[in-house]
């Protein structure tokens, strides 16, 4: 099925301005990374992500929520398997939390395996240099010549991501996600909390509940969703040097992949009707996401659905709401109306950190977790006041015990940042937080009207 006109190519986006691109010093240099990546095997393939489209599409209906999250920006200095692990670890507890208490299969999507570039609204920092972008551009040292674009970090991202999704398959399909596992995916430093004492009490439902199953007489160990999961990678797709040399054709269907992920997204920066990201992502098949922010307008809007997705194919289009908690309300009901009336089989979700970053009187960047729920609240009460399924949340999370973000059950304070603020870029959301959102998102979705 078509996605875009025939005069499309993975080099077309060229002719289109491209916004929050490096300037790599050597042109050469970058030329000769591109082709490098463009001989590389891919990083997924065709069939997965159409698998990933189809979920998506059930999720469009209310038949699943989907849960994507993961690092603000992932670090090439923390690649390990102790690091994927948690953050699996805690991608499977949400999911287990929102499955049981909101009885809807989850669609774990993550940013990971790709999500190293990040856009910048300055080019320039606090300190006068320029500002950091990711670690597949440059490195994060506090120098001039760190800062200094090296397109040899492209091929370097891609390598780092081809072991993240090794690992990545070997916990999802080699028994560390069998649900039988659910009570040894809490965390030492938290199962001792409030929430991690709340998720116990629920391991135990769900073990109960497959001992009954047992008992009645199921072979459980014929059941492969009982057993492993499918845990799809997304990322920003930003660098689109990078983007065009991961993409492919597949050759079942002759179409056009871009096999660095199953989803990539378009940012709030660069989602230009003429701009290089959205001609880019026009001709590629991936199911695509959009950040939509608080200058959205329903025209637009509605004009992005149009150019990403002619055909109208569910579960190819995802529009990813950050309007802030104190404008959704006022401004999302209007998108939402004017996206149904054309008909746009869309999947709308919620990312409530990006439009609820502050700064503290020492300029520390954080979120603050209580302003983080509302804003999901008042996107599920928009989604309901209009007649259209609230289908996932989108977050920045990470399984390591950082303090990062303000609140939740363990209520971290203001004084309390700075012991352990690790992350490259934005605040994310500790395992914790993480798990207390997961169930207050449980106990939201049970409320919703039937």
């Amino acid at each position: 099925m078509a996605v875009s006109a025939s005069t499309w190519s993975p080099e077309s986006w060229r002719e289109h301005p491209a916004l929050q691109q490096p300037e790599w010093p050597d042109a050469v240099a970058a030329a000769a990374a591109v082709e490098r990546l463009k001989t590389s095997p891919p990083l997924v393939f065709a069939g997965e992500a159409r698998q990933l489209r189809d979920s998506l599409a059930r999720a469009i209906e209310g038949r699943a929520f989907l849960l994507q999250a993961g690092d603000c920006v992932e670090s090439f200095n923390e690649l390990s398997t102790m690091r994927i692990r948690e953050k699996l670890k805690i991608m499977l507890q949400m999911s287990a939390v929102l499955t049981y208490g909101a009885t809807l299969p989850v669609v774990k999507v993550g940013r990971i395996a790709g999500q190293f570039v990040k856009p910048r609204s300055d080019a320039i920092d606090a300190d006068g240099l320029p500002s950091f972008r990711g670690h597949m551009i440059h490195d994060d040292a506090r120098t001039e010549e760190a800062r200094i674009a090296n397109p040899q970090r492209m091929v370097e991202g891609y390598n780092q991501s081809a072991q993240t999704l090794n690992l990545l398959r070997a916990f999802t399909k080699g028994g560390y996600a069998d649900l039988t596992q659910v009570h040894l995916w809490n965390q030492e430093f938290v199962s001792s909390s409030p929430e991690g004492r709340q998720y116990e009490r629920l391991a135990d439902e769900i073990e109960r509940a497959l001992q009954f199953m047992a008992a009645c007489g199921i072979d459980l160990s014929a059941e492969r969703r009982l057993h492993e999961v499918d845990v799809y990678t997304s990322h920003e797709g930003l660098l689109l040097d990078y983007e065009e040399g991961l993409t492919r054709k597949d050759s079942l269907t002759g179409d056009w992949y871009d096999c660095s992920a199953h989803l990539l997204w378009i940012g709030e920066r660069t989602r230009q009707l003429d701009g290089a990201h959205v001609e880019f992502f026009s001709g590629v098949h991936n199911p695509l996401a959009v950040k939509l922010g608080p200058t959205a307008t329903a025209a637009e809007v509605v004009e992005l659905c149009e150019r990403l997705n002619p055909t109208r194919i569910p579960g190819r289009l995802t529009l990813v709401a950050r309007m802030g908690a104190d404008r959704v309300r006022e401004l999302l009901p209007t998108l939402l109306r004017a996206v149904s009336e054309e008909e746009q089989p869309v999947l709308w979700t919620c990312d409530p950190m990006h439009a609820n970053t502050i700064r503290t009187a020492d300029g520390v960047k954080t979120r603050r977790f209580d302003v983080v729920m509302s804003e999901v609240e008042g996107f599920f009460e928009s989604c309901w006041e209009t007649g259209v399924h609230p289908g996932g949340v989108h977050l920045e999370f990470t399984g390591q015990d950082v303090t990062e973000c303000l609140g939740g059950a363990d209520d971290v304070l203001e004084s309390q940042l700075s012991s352990r603020y690790e992350t490259l870029c934005d605040p994310r959301l500790n395992a914790r937080q993480s798990l207390d959102l997961a169930f207050r998102l449980a106990e939201l979705m049970q409320r919703a009207p039937r």
